[in-house]
């Protein structure tokens, strides 16, 4: 008698379900790359929104805001700044697990260092030309350090580490 009313009740169900008008979609069929935040155009934690900062901070300086272009370059610094370490963690987490996790980290990583180093020397630019070579010099030291010194980069904020006055030895390098 039991199997009996088992059967009973699963084709009393299965029968049921065809007329039952419940959306049997559970996941959502929206498009899932619409769920990448922050691979948007848009968004504002990416190597795109430090140029767009930078991009200001240029327009606030053709117009002689020469405060607004500081707080401009200051976010592009401090967001590159934020990028630069996040890769760099994450290429260390998974390095040894998944070797496509540090190539993509250290493509992302090299970006946000090249962006620091700009963010910086238009800073050390701005400071310059402000007559104010204190705030100057450890930005362009730290572009020496980030990029290297044999790096374009790195040998223009030498130059102007020798135009300050701060170091008087000319680099002779490749």
């Amino acid at each position: 008698m039991n199997m009996k009313f088992f059967k009973f009740v699963a084709l009393f169900f299965i029968s049921i379900g065809g007329f039952i008008t419940i959306d049997g979609t559970l996941a959502d069929s929206n498009n899932p790359e619409s769920y990448k935040v922050l691979s948007s155009k848009n968004d504002k934690f990416s190597i795109m929104n430090v140029q767009n900062f930078l991009d200001s901070g240029d327009e606030f300086v053709k117009i002689g805001s020469y405060d607004e272009a500081k707080d401009s370059y200051d976010k592009a610094r401090n967001l590159a700044k934020q990028l630069s370490g996040f890769y760099r963690d994450l290429n260390g987490s998974y390095r040894g697990l998944d070797a496509r996790i540090p190539r993509e980290m250290e493509i992302k990583g090299r970006q946000s260092l090249k962006i620091w180093a700009e963010s910086n020397a238009k800073l050390a630019k701005l400071y310059k030309s402000k007559n104010q070579p204190e705030v100057a010099v450890p930005l362009l030291v730290e572009i020496i350090k980030l990029m290297s010194a044999s790096s374009p980069e790195g040998k223009s904020a030498y130059n102007d580490l020798i135009e300050l006055g701060f170091v008087e030895t000319q680099y002779k390098g490749i």
